[in-house]
Order: structure tokens, then C-alpha cells, then sequence
């Protein structure tokens, strides 16, 4: 991050994609939307383009997060692609590496590894994933550092060796909605990535913490910090109000913890949620500029000058396929390209 003043036009932007699952839509039809829309996304000039790894959840089919990457890599050829994130207490170490090296071989130097300590899922899940959970966040430190050897220089000496991964350097981000992640990610000298499309409360005070505690690395001199959030972009305001119910409704659905599909978006929220879900699904979506192409380019520099990211992370859920490329073809004129 540097002490200038940054435009929205001079920075990267990038994709977050949680492959949502569509009332009356299968997830084969999820898949081939999300290569679609890398497509377009590479195309248009985004930076990077990440999927998050969730479980049980009705409405994102990005379980398996890697192979989703590979199937998104496969299907373009320059974009950058990635976890944002995998969830790290799901997997050994070991694991991630290999997956990851094979990434990189595949497809080398278009693969990013970001990293969350968080289930992505709720306790019983999270317990079918890993058989038990005796693990604490205290180890997520440690266990970081074993995937870094890992992906690392190769050591023929070594008893256990990540192949394909060794030597490969994934380069590796650490994801966070608390001041936890941002001081872990800046003393080990790593990017780091908020998570305020969802947890925007910590936002300013992580990304002081990450800022004031780096410490150079090999990977990385300076600290590099991106931020995530909402876009709903269309021709006018009123249709992309229209657009963001689903959004809403998404997230009405966290809060009353149940699981549906996205679902289509509705003329008025009116009669849909109560004054209390209104306002929890508001202070959860603070982050999130919906609106014209000029409505989206006020708010997101406002963002920028308040917070001077080093890059954005955009998701949009938007129900209609068409829409949301369009949504993201109108931001794409607001950046840089790569």
C-alpha cells in the first residue's frame, strides 16, 4: 500500500465466485455458468478469480473447491485462479499441497492459495469432514507453515514430500473477517484478504492490524492488503435494486438458518422479512454497492479512499446468469485492466 490517494480506474479488481445453486437449476448448470463467467471475467480484464470452499449449504456448490479451480483454469488461460478460501482445519496440510502443486503444474503460474481457518460449515458438518475436532486455532499457525515448506524449496532429505508441490511456491494468501488473520498474515509477511462482503464490523481495524504488524518476506516487501464485497451493477438503479433481492434473500436465509437455493429476484422485500431481519441483513451487507454503473463507480471509490486496498474482490449474487455478467461487464469498465 502506498501514502497516495488510489482510483478505482488504477487498481486491480477481481471475482468471487461461491457457484450458487438456482431455484430449479441443477449444480451442472452452476458449473458451466461459473466457466462462462470466467471467461467473460478474463476477457474483461479481472485480476484473479476465486471460489470458496462451504459445505451443506443448499445454494453454493463449491465444495471441492480444487477441483472446481481446475475445471475454471481449464477452461481459460490467463486469468489468475484460486481459493478464497480453502478452509484449513478441513484438510492436512499435506493434502492442500498436493492438490495445489498439481494446480501449478497444470496450469503454472495462474494458481492462488488462499487460506481461512473457519469450517465453512456448521459443527456437525464440520465434524463429517474431519472425523473430529480436536484441533484448535492454535494450530492453524503452524499448519500454514507446514503447507509453505510444502510448496517450498524441494528438500530430497525430507521424509515427507508434497510431489507434485515441492518447489512449486503456490504463492499463499490468508483470508479473515477478525484482527486474527490480518496480524497472523503480517507477521508471517503474507497477502491478506478481508471477508467484508459478509463480516464488514472488523474491517478497518484488521486492515490497521495487518498494515502495523508485517514484516517483509520472501514472498512479499510490502504488505498487500484486498478487501471483498457486493456488487449488483445494471442499466439503471431501480433495476439493480430489483436485482439485489436476491442477495437479500440469500442472506435472510443465514440469519433464519434455512437452506434454499438462490432464489429469483422479487419486485419488494416488503412482507418477506421482519424490522429485525431487515436491519441484521443491512449491517451484515454494508459492503455492498448496488446501483447504475455510475452509482457502483461513486460508492466503490468512496470505499477506496477510505480503506486504500491494494485490490477489490467482487461477488455478485445475481440470479439470472445474463444479469450478472452484465453486472460485471459494467464494472469492468470502471478499472484497470491486467
Amino acid at each position: 500500500m502506498t501514502n497516495e490517494k488510489q482510483n478505482l480506474a488504477g487498481i486491480p479488481v477481481s471475482v468471487l465466485d461461491l457457484v450458487p445453486v438456482l431455484e430449479g437449476k441443477t449444480a451442472a448448470e452452476s458449473f458451466r455458468n461459473s466457466a462462462d463467467l470466467a471467461q467473460h471475467a478474463e476477457q474483461w480484464g479481472y485480476q484473479r478469480y476465486w471460489l470458496a470452499e462451504h459445505h451443506n449449504i443448499a445454494g453454493i456448490a463449491s465444495s471441492a473447491t480444487s477441483l472446481l479451480i481446475g475445471h475454471i483454469a481449464s477452461s481459460t488461460s490467463t486469468i489468475r485462479v484460486g481459493s478464497g478460501g480453502i478452509m484449513l482445519p478441513n484438510h492436512a496440510p499435506l493434502v492442500i499441497a498436493e492438490q495445489f502443486g498439481t494446480l501449478e503444474t497444470l496450469y503454472p503460474g495462474r494458481i492462488d492459495l488462499g487460506l481461512g481457518r473457519a469450517p465453512g460449515t456448521d459443527q456437525v458438518t464440520a465434524m463429517a469432514l474431519r472425523r473430529d475436532l480436536r484441533g484448535n486455532v492454535e494450530d492453524f499457525p503452524q499448519h500454514v507453515a507446514e503447507l509453505q515448506a510444502y510448496l517450498g524449496p524441494a528438500d530430497a532429505g525430507a521424509r515427507v514430500r508434497a510431489i507434485p508441490g515441492e518447489g512449486t511456491r503456490v504463492p499463499i494468501w490468508l483470508l479473515g473477517s477478525s484482527t486474527y488473520g490480518a496480524q497472523l498474515a503480517g507477521m508471517m509477511g503474507l497477502p491478506y484478504a478481508f471477508a467484508s462482503h459478509f463480516a464488514p464490523a472488523s474491517l478497518q481495524l484488521a486492515l490497521k492490524v495487518y498494515r502495523e504488524s508485517f514484516q517483509p518476506s520472501e514472498s512479499l516487501q510490502e504488505p498487500y492488503a484486498m478487501a471483498c464485497v457486493n456488487v449488483v451493477a445494471a442499466d439503471t438503479d431501480e433495476e439493480a435494486n430489483r436485482l439485489a433481492t436476491t442477495l437479500y434473500m440469500s442472506f435472510l436465509n443465514v440469519i433464519r438458518g434455512t437452506g434454499k437455493p438462490a432464489q429469483p429476484p422479487v419486485d419488494s422485500m416488503d412482507g418477506l422479512w421482519d424490522g429485525s431481519e431487515k436491519y441484521s441483513v443491512h449491517q451484515m451487507l454494508r459492503y455492498s454497492f448496488i446501483g447504475s454503473a455510475h452509482t457502483v463507480q461513486e460508492e466503490l471509490q468512496a470505499f477506496l479512499d477510505d480503506t486504500q486496498v491494494d485490490e477489490i474482490m467482487v461477488a455478485s449474487n445475481i440470479y439470472e446468469h445474463a444479469a450478472r455478467l452484465h453486472s460485471y461487464e459494467l464494472l469492468s469498465g470502471l478499472f484497470k485492466k491486467v
